[in-house]
């Protein structure tokens, strides 16, 4: 796949969208504005997302604000994560509906850049990655987390931020950064925020959007089956037979494909077979058109 390079723009700082909120354009743009910042002594946090922001988004910005005096929030559609047959063509994009979320949420620019602007022409660097990043959606995406390692490694290059924050909904995406980032010795603390969700308990995420309306009312039974099966192996319960009663419950529920259902450690994404430390209990599945991923945390009891 080689996707087609939106067209550039010469944006400058300065140019306003959604109120008071600056959109930047390139790295001269966003390094140009973070080095102001510095100039006045502050501390800058970067909140990395591919856009049509939600909730569980907006979070991230207060929880930035929370941890540094000045938020950046990107919004790029990356597509070195995405496989020919995915949906970076038809992933959400609504660049002035981001723009307006941001700004109600107290974000202080946003860096929008192009595809030509992360991938100029003859780009031809990769990261490869292990660890963290080995089964679960590394298993069903085995490009999805080389292309995250390469554009969150551009990203905090480009802003080079005192904190990121990242939400725990992509949890093996939040351990593979923390990963690389102290492999790599980027001086950038990772920070990761508790997934929001709906009323009914349904994790928020952009894909939502694909869900039908039946197909909606069905999705939370993901969420309630793996926090069900989470305070079983806490208090005891055996691995297999609760991985096996997810996959049924989901299943009755409507979801066709189950991509998997695992228990890891919470720290090392290693495969466990009893809770005898904090883990995560991690499930991928179909629900029509729509790839939902969830996972709870597993704690001992006593």
């Amino acid at each position: 796949m080689t996707p087609t390079a939106a067209p550039s723009s010469s944006n400058p700082i300065g140019t306003l969208s959604a109120g008071t909120l600056p959109i930047l354009r390139t790295v001269e743009d966003l390094r140009s504005q973070v080095a102001a910042w510095r100039r006045e002594g502050l501390t800058v946090a970067l909140v990395p997302t591919m856009g049509a922001l939600h909730d569980g988004h907006l979070g991230l910005i207060r929880r930035g604000r929370e941890l540094a005096d000045r938020v950046v929030a990107s919004v790029f559609v990356n597509p070195t994560q995405f496989a020919p047959h995915e949906d970076f063509d038809r992933y959400p994009r609504d660049e002035g509906g981001d723009a307006a979320k941001l700004a109600s949420a107290g974000c202080h620019a946003l860096y929008a850049p192009t595809v030509r602007a992360m991938y100029p022409q003859g780009f031809a660097t990769a990261i490869s990655v292990g660890g963290p990043a080995e089964g679960l959606c590394g298993t069903f995406r085995p490009q999805m987390f080389g292309g995250v390692a390469l554009v969150v490694t551009k990203l905090f290059l480009q802003a080079l931020p005192d904190v990121a924050v990242f939400g725990e909904k992509d949890y093996q995406q939040l351990m593979v950064i923390r990963r690389f980032t102290r492999d790599l010795d980027i001086p950038v603390r990772v920070e990761g925020l508790p997934t929001v969700r709906e009323a009914d308990g349904l994790a928020m995420s952009s894909r939502n959007a694909y869900l039908s309306a039946d197909e909606r009312a069905r999705a939370p039974e993901l969420n309630r089956a793996l926090t069900a099966a989470a305070a079983a192996l806490a208090a005891g319960a055996e691995v297999d037979g609760a991985l096996t009663g997810i996959r049924g419950r989901i299943a009755e529920a409507g979801f066709g494909t189950i991509d998997y259902v695992e228990l890891r450690d919470a720290e090392t994404l290693e495969p466990v077979t009893a809770v005898a430390r904090p883990a995560r209990l991690l499930a991928a599945a179909w629900m029509g058109k729509a790839r939902l991923i969830d996972n709870v945390p597993v704690i001992p009891a006593g």
